[in-house]
Formats: structure tokens, sequence, C-alpha cells
């Protein structure tokens, strides 16, 4: 599919050369893989990014919005089961640690303030216990 407006594309590689080589090795590649079979996986990666990204925006202004939602990039997938699954399962996982992460999220200034009420209380108790004696050992003395 060709891009709505042509743009200009940067020269060089989008991403990290060390990334994609991994990716080279990971599917079975040479250790050292070629410097243009780098290039090649490199313009692959980028072309598909950007098309799917265009296809996601039609499928934007069809619904009449200005903004893409991961909704356009899940129908855009939707005739490929493994991307689509991939895609899903990200989502989840997202989701997953986003709910741990309310879980375990402490307010830090909520930590002080806890700890700092803690020890006011303490020093609270510990004053009226202090005022409490006293008045029992003036009494002591003045009955005597």
């Amino acid at each position: 599919m060709t891009e709505p407006r042509m743009r200009m594309r940067q020269k060089g590689q989008q991403f990290d050369t060390r990334d994609l080589e991994a990716y080279l090795i990971a599917f079975g590649d040479d250790r050292n893989p070629l410097p243009e079979t780098v290039r090649v996986l490199d313009e692959i990666i980028t072309d598909f990014i950007i098309e799917t990204c265009h296809e996601a925006a039609l499928c934007a202004s069809y619904s009449r919005r200005a903004k893409i939602k991961v909704d356009d990039f899940k129908f855009i997938l939707r005739k490929d089961p493994v991307k689509l699954g991939r895609v899903t399962e990200l989502l989840n996982k997202e989701k997953e640690i986003k709910s741990q992460r309310k879980v375990f999220a402490v307010d830090d200034e909520q930590i002080g303030k806890d700890e700092t009420h803690k020890e006011e209380t303490k020093k609270g108790k510990r004053k009226e216990e202090r005022k409490e004696e006293r008045p029992a050992k003036k009494a002591k003395s003045t009955r005597e």
C-alpha cells in the first residue's frame, strides 16, 4: 500500500543494529549477519510500521476521528491472527502490570505523614502519661 502523502525517508537506519542482529540470530541467521541483511531488515520493519500506521489513520478517518486508537490497529490486524493475538496478549499484559502497580502504589508523602503521625501520637501519649503521673505525685505530697 502506498502512503497517502509521500514523505522523504530519513537516511540511515531507524533501528539499532544490535537489536536487528539479535532478531536475525533468534530466527536462525549467522552470529555475524551481513550488513546488507541488517539494512534490508531495517527497511522492511520501517515500511511495515509506516504502512500499518497509515492504514490505522485511514480506519480512524472512516470513523470520523482525527486520532488513532488501539482499536484501529486491532482492526487493521484482524486478518492476521498471529499478529492480532500478539497485540492482544501485550495489551492484556500491560493492563495486568498497571493493576499490579496500583496495588503496590503507595504515595511517598503519605508514608512520611503516617510515620510523623505515629511519632506524634507516641509523643502525645507519653506527654499524657507524664501529666497523669505528675498530679498524682502532687496529690500525695499535699495529703501528707
